[in-house]
C-alpha cells in the first residue's frame, strides 16, 4: 500500500488485522465477505491488493455490475402495475447482448440498453399518469402524445419503444404492435456541432505548445481532435496499450495501432510522468485523485471536465475529425485506417 496516503494505509492495516482476529482466517475470499458486511469501505482496498497480489483471481466485470445497478434503477422508476413487462424486456436485452458476444458478433452496448430503458420508462410514466394501468390498452394515439413532448428525441425514443412493443407483441403481453405504423423521419448526415478550421488550429497551438495546460487537457483534446478517440476509449486506456518503441496506442475496442503524432506523443508522455508522480498502481493511462488508490478507470466527468477550460465537450473534437475524414476519404478507408466499425462512421458521410 505504498501508494496509499500513510494515515489511510495504517488505518486499513489496523482494520484489516481486526478482521482477521475476528475471523480466524487469513483467506482473502474470507476476509472480504466479513468486511463487506462490517466494515463496508475496507472492502474496496482490500481487494485491490489480494488482485494486485494475485491473491485471488481477476476481479469480477464492475462495468456490468453498475450497468445491472443502473438498470435496476430506471425499472424500479417505473410505475408498479407496468414493471414486470419492462423487467422482462430489460432481461431480453441483456441476454441478446450475451448471445451476440458468444457468437462473436458485435453486441448492443450497455449503455446503448440503459437508453432503451429509458424511453420506455418515460413512457409509462406517461401513460400510467392517463389512466393506463396495463400495456394492452396502449394505442398509436397515446404513444403520438407521448413522441410529440419532444421532437428532438422522437427517433431516439421511438427506436426504444418499436423493440419493446415488438418483444411485447411475441411474448403475448399486447394483441398488436401500436409503435410499428409510427416514423420518424430524419435528415441524412452528421448534423451536429464541429469547430471551424481556425478553432481547430487554436486548439492544436494550446495543446501542442503551452506547458501550463494540465497534461490530462492537453492529452484528452489532442486524441480526439486528431484520433477521434472517444470518451470510453480515453478512460479505459491502459499502459500495456501504448507501445513506445513505435508511438503507438491501441484504444480500447479498436482494431489496428493508432501511431501518434509528436504533439499528441509528448502530451501523453506528460500524463505518463504526472501518473508515476502519483506513485499508483492503477494501470490506466488517466489516473486521478479517486481513483489513484484503485483499479478503475476514471469517471466519464474527469474527460468532459478536463476540457472545461476550453467550453468544449470531447464529443465535439471528435465529430469535427471523423466528419474531416470522412470528406478525403472513403468511409470503408476510413473505417479500416481507424479500426473502427463501419456503423461508427457511415453517419458522417
Amino acid at each position: 500500500m505504498t501508494h496509499r496516503h500513510t494515515f489511510y494505509a495504517a488505518d486499513v492495516l489496523t482494520h484489516t488485522a481486526r478482521l482477521v482476529i475476528d475471523t480466524g482466517s487469513t483467506e482473502p475470499d474470507t476476509l472480504l465477505t466479513h468486511a463487506r458486511s462490517t466494515v463496508p469501505w475496507l472492502s474496496r482496498p482490500l481487494a485491490d491488493f489480494f488482485h494486485a497480489d494475485q491473491l485471488l483471481g481477476p476481479p469480477s466485470d464492475t462495468e456490468d455490475t453498475q450497468a445491472a445497478a443502473r438498470r435496476e434503477r430506471r425499472i424500479q422508476a417505473v410505475p408498479a402495475p407496468l414493471r414486470p413487462a419492462v423487467r422482462a424486456f430489460g432481461d431480453a436485452l441483456v441476454a441478446q447482448r450475451q448471445n451476440a458476444e458468444r457468437l462473436g458478433l458485435r453486441p448492443n452496448q450497455l449503455k446503448t440498453i440503459e437508453i432503451r430503458l429509458d424511453s420506455v420508462r418515460d413512457l409509462a410514466l406517461h401513460i400510467h399518469a392517463r389512466g393506463h394501468a396495463t400495456w394492452a390498452g396502449v394505442s398509436v394515439t397515446d404513444l403520438e402524445a407521448f413522441l410529440a413532448r419532444n421532437l428532438a428525441r422522437r427517433a431516439s425514443w421511438l427506436a426504444g419503444l418499436r423493440q419493446f412493443f415488438s418483444h411485447a407483441h411475441r411474448t403475448g403481453l399486447v394483441l398488436h404492435d401500436p409503435a410499428a405504423a409510427l416514423d420518424a423521419p430524419q435528415q441524412r448526415g452528421f448534423q451536429g456541432a464541429t469547430l471551424t478550421l481556425d478553432e481547430q488550429r487554436a486548439l492544436y497551438r494550446r495543446w501542442s505548445s503551452n506547458a501550463d495546460v494540465l497534461p490530462h487537457e492537453a492529452f484528452i483534446g489532442l486524441a480526439a481532435l486528431l484520433h477521434a478517440a472517444t470518451t470510453t476509449e480515453l478512460r479505459h486506456l491502459t499502459l500495456d496499450q501504448i507501445s513506445i518503441g513505435s508511438r503507438t496506442v491501441r484504444f480500447p475496442g479498436r482494431t489496428v495501432d493508432i501511431a501518434l503524432d509528436s504533439a499528441t506523443w509528448r502530451a501523453l508522455e506528460r500524463c505518463l510522468a504526472h501518473r508515476d508522480a502519483l506513485h499508483t498502481a492503477n494501470p490506466h493511462v488517466l489516473v486521478t485523485r479517486l481513483t489513484r488508490t484503485t483499479t478503475r478507470p476514471a469517471g466519464a466527468a474527469h474527460i468532459r471536465d478536463s476540457l472545461a477550460a476550453v467550453g468544449l465537450l470531447p464529443r465535439i473534437l471528435r465529430s469535427t475529425r471523423l466528419l474531416t475524414l470522412a470528406d478525403e476519404l472513403d468511409v470503408k478507408q476510413l473505417t479500416v485506417a481507424l479500426g473502427m466499425s463501419y456503423a461508427g462512421t457511415a453517419h458522417y458521410r
